[in-house]
């Protein structure tokens, strides 16, 4: 367990500072001694001009490597394309699981890696009109972020013994497509991984069809930008919230490990409820959980993820879910269970 760990944070919008509070208290509830190296990226702080906020936030994340990063407002620009642009993330990794005591259309057990190539597709280029009547965009598949998300998606499916599914529309799109999935192919010959995991293509469209009637056969799912874009909202609908997910953007060095990992709540900055002790600190919290995870302390990382979900599978959540607890009062209830299962381990 680390003993004296540097975190960067990244200060947002609305509600972040409770969310912060939250994570804060949490940390301090644990055995280990977390630093956190504040960065001011709300939009207030941005407005005047403070562009060297962006590299007072980048350089610490390339020390340390990680980053934890609360909501911030997109005006004017999008803090999230400037840092992806800076630290270089190539791709988006985004857990989705059944939570005990949510509320669901669907009654098993989810348990789905969405792993995400983060740039290109489409959504790097706003395109052009061509005349009056039609518009034009540039569709960029690149050999390098294919070879780094499938890497690290195999590496998963391998770390936790998982089946892979690889999904495109390779039949339509293929050269694109087909680039992308003859990569995964490469990557999947390796030796490492060779006869060690279940590999299988879906195209996309029947992809989401077979997730909606049954998804528990999707273990760990490796798609193109636009593509993780648009599951991972159905796959969080599955489990009940788009709300209560977490994700981590990662770069990589020319060896192919990860360099940087930032990681982040999915969700807004829902400034209606900001400064109400209203809102829902799950996902920056399970965010926090998978940060400590990716340094090795897994401990303190599995009680609070249990922690959580004991909390939700008990009624013990925010107004939100229809629970009784404000945004303190849950983290102290959290908190609560968070030392019991520590002290269980012991």
């Amino acid at each position: 367990m680390s003993d004296d760990q540097e975190i960067t944070e990244l200060l947002g919008d609305g509600i972040a500072e409770e969310l912060r509070k939250s994570v804060h208290a949490v940390a301090d509830a644990l055995p280990g001694n977390y630093r956190f190296n504040t960065v001011d990226l709300s939009y207030e702080t941005r407005k005047k001009g403070a562009r060297h906020l962006y590299d007072e936030a980048v350089a610490p994340m390339h020390r340390t490597g990680i980053g934890l990063k609360y909501p911030t407002a997109t005006v004017d620009e999008s803090p999230n394309a400037v840092l992806r642009k800076l630290l270089k993330f190539s791709v988006i990794h985004r857990p989705i699981s059944t939570i005990p005591g949510i509320k669901t259309n669907f009654t098993g057990k989810i348990d789905l890696d969405i792993v995400r190539v983060a740039t290109g597709g489409t959504y790097d280029d706003p395109g052009q009109m061509l005349g009056d009547y039609a518009a034009v965009s540039l569709r960029v598949v690149d050999r390098k972020t294919c070879e780094q998300a499938a890497q690290y998606a195999f590496s998963i499916a391998m770390r936790d013994r998982k089946s892979l599914t690889s999904s495109s529309k390779f039949t339509i799109q293929r050269v694109t497509d087909g680039l992308f999935e003859d990569i995964v192919d490469e990557v999947s010959r390796e030796v490492q991984y060779s006869g060690q995991i279940e590999h299988r293509r879906e195209l996309f469209d029947a992809l989401l069809a077979k997730l909606v009637m049954n998804p528990e056969p999707f273990q760990v799912v490796l798609v193109l930008n636009e593509y993780g874009d648009f599951l991972s909202d159905l796959a969080s609908g599955l489990v009940g919230s788009l709300g209560l997910g977490a994700s981590v953007s990662l770069s990589f060095d020319d060896k192919g490990r990860v360099s940087v990992a930032m990681f982040d709540a999915t969700h807004g900055t829902a400034p209606d409820i900001a400064g109400q002790d209203k809102a829902n600190p799950t996902a920056i919290l399970l965010a926090f959980s998978m940060l400590l995870a990716h340094i090795g302390d897994t401990g303190p990382a599995e009680a609070i993820r249990a922690g959580l979900f004991d909390c939700m599978d008990e009624g013990e959540t925010t107004g939100d879910l229809g629970g009784p607890r404000g945004t303190e009062s849950f983290t102290q209830a959290l908190i609560a269970r968070v030392r019991n299962r520590l002290e269980k381990s012991k």
